[in-house]
């Protein structure tokens, strides 16, 4: 009885190289697939749709100056006897800050007073002459009447009077000159006290006690007076390419060596329109104005700026090679179902973003929702359609119907985009008329900015990774630093974007 289990333990003997086997064939079909899986993604290069802030900045050189500098000079010639500032020294207007020896003006004065005085002894006599001429001619006509003497006698007394009269007009004339003379020689003496134009610092001091200074065509340079240094300005020099992003309000950002640990702030306040050509590059001067009210900053510092001309905070970025990556067989790659809104933020979610910028009445904000709402509900209904039909032929609507596809082979032709964006534009008007009539004048331009913008957005496709397998996905791209780029659409954080192919192994 004790040997009756022993064909039992030799019977369970016999399955166990079955069952090893049947866990080794199940095992390498496990790693296989696992395998096949993964292979199929390492296929590819990808990187993640990521949410985040977007800086977009031009950078320029510029230099440092007073807002308002002053040229002093002379007017007239002579000598400097006194200067009575010096570099740096802050003066006020109307200051004296230097002298011209005056005594060759002074002499001209005395000269002119004393000829004013002989013409004016010469008008006395002329007065007497001019008195005794009438007597004799009122004589010799009353007897020229009664006959009693020639007529050449009276005409000849007349001509003595009017000859009186002529001397009197010719020396009241000579006064007049001679004054005027002297009021010209009196202004250049006041000219040899120099003044300064206004309050400011004395940047340069050009002359020395002693200098002659000799004004002919040009008046020669004494002083530079800076009007304000604690607010100062910087010239930059932006290339033809930036500047039509450059606007007055934006922030402007600079460093000088002479200060490198610090960092300073201005704000564009002029871009002007006299273009200077180096060497066939075209650049434009933009003014900043910036505040130096602590008095660090220097005339003549030489900076390095960053012009703001964007800044989107918590926005949908994707790396800018995703944009470069074109697949040469884009045209057998499908579109991506919509499955509803655009999971990164659609037209419909830009234009609340818009909405909620402008100051709304009760009754605008409710005309806006109900336009929104009625958006909303075509854009998920052409998203349902969109889903179970084929991927949109080239110049169709893109998903959700908002906006021309973009990407090669999918519509890209300007013209087809042209005329959606168009189309687009007056859908959208006619969906938001109730709303835009109750918009005042300067909401509705802000609206219809904002309209434009949007509609008018450049449009691309990137290829997207879902279970080892890509798929087009139309999005709008926004602003772009150079490394990352803002994109919405039917797009989500996280979202494994194709950038390239890996080399097979």
């Amino acid at each position: 009885m004790s040997s009756r289990p022993k064909p039992r333990r030799r019977s369970f003997i016999r399955f166990v190289p079955f069952v090893a086997v049947a866990i080794f064939v199940g095992g390498g079909l496990w790693f296989w697939s696992q395998r096949s899986a993964a292979g199929a993604d390492d296929a590819w290069r990808t990187t993640p749709v990521e949410r985040g802030d977007i800086r977009v900045a031009i950078s320029a050189t510029g230099t440092l100056s007073a807002t308002s500098t002053v040229t002093v000079g002379s007017q007239i010639s002579g000598q400097i006897t006194e200067v009575l500032v010096d570099f740096n020294d802050k003066v006020v207007k109307d200051q004296i800050i230097a002298r011209i020896d005056p005594s060759t003006y002074q002499a001209q004065i005395e000269q002119g007073d004393a000829q004013i005085a002989a013409a004016r002894a010469s008008l006395a006599q002329a007065r007497a002459t001019l008195q005794n001429a009438e007597l004799d001619y009122r004589r010799k006509a009353d007897l020229g009447t009664q006959k009693l003497v020639a007529q050449s006698d009276v005409d000849l007394a007349k001509a003595t009077l009017d000859q009186a009269r002529a001397q009197i007009a010719s020396t009241e004339a000579q006064i007049r000159q001679q004054t005027a003379a002297t009021q010209t020689t009196q202004v250049n003496l006041d000219r040899t006290v120099i003044r300064s134009p206004v309050d400011g610092v004395v940047l340069l001091r050009s002359i020395e006690s002693g200098q002659t200074v000799a004004a002919s065509m040009t008046a020669p340079e004494l002083f530079q007076i800076a009007e304000d240094l604690a607010k100062m300005k910087i010239e930059l020099s932006v290339d033809e390419s930036d500047i039509g992003q450059v606007q007055a309000g934006q922030t402007v950002s600079f460093t000088a060596d002479a200060f490198p640990d610090r960092q300073f702030r201005g704000v564009v306040d002029q871009v002007r329109l006299s273009a200077t050509t180096t060497n066939n590059v075209v650049t434009y001067p933009v003014v900043v104005s910036v505040d130096n009210s602590d008095g660090t900053l220097l005339p003549g510092l030489t900076v390095n700026a960053e012009i703001e001309v964007s800044n989107r905070s918590n926005v949908l970025k994707v790396s800018s090679a995703a944009t470069r990556y074109k697949p040469a067989d884009a045209a057998g790659i499908p579109m991506a179902a919509p499955g509803g809104a655009p999971r990164g933020g659609g037209l419909a979610d830009d234009l609340e973003a818009v909405a909620a910028s402008m100051t709304l009445t009760d009754a605008q904000r409710s005309a806006f929702d109900e336009a929104i709402t009625a958006v909303r509900a075509r854009q998920q209904a052409g998203a349902q359609r969109a889903a179970g039909a084929a991927a949109p032929t080239a110049g169709g609507p893109g998903p959700g119907g908002f906006g021309p596809p973009g990407g090669a082979g999918r519509g890209s032709d300007p013209a087809v985009q042209a005329q959606m964006r168009q189309r687009m534009t007056e859908r959208f008007q006619q969906d938001f008329a109730g709303f835009t009539d109750l918009l005042d004048d300067a909401q509705k331009a802000q609206w219809n900015r904002a309209l434009a913008a949007l509609v008018g957005a450049t449009r691309t496709t990137l290829y997207r990774l879902v279970d080892g397998r890509r798929e087009a996905v139309q999005v709008r791209i926004g602003a772009t630093d150079g490394t990352s780029i803002e994109v919405s659409g039917n797009i989500a954080e996280g979202d494994a974007i194709v950038i390239g192919e890996r080399a097979p192994r």
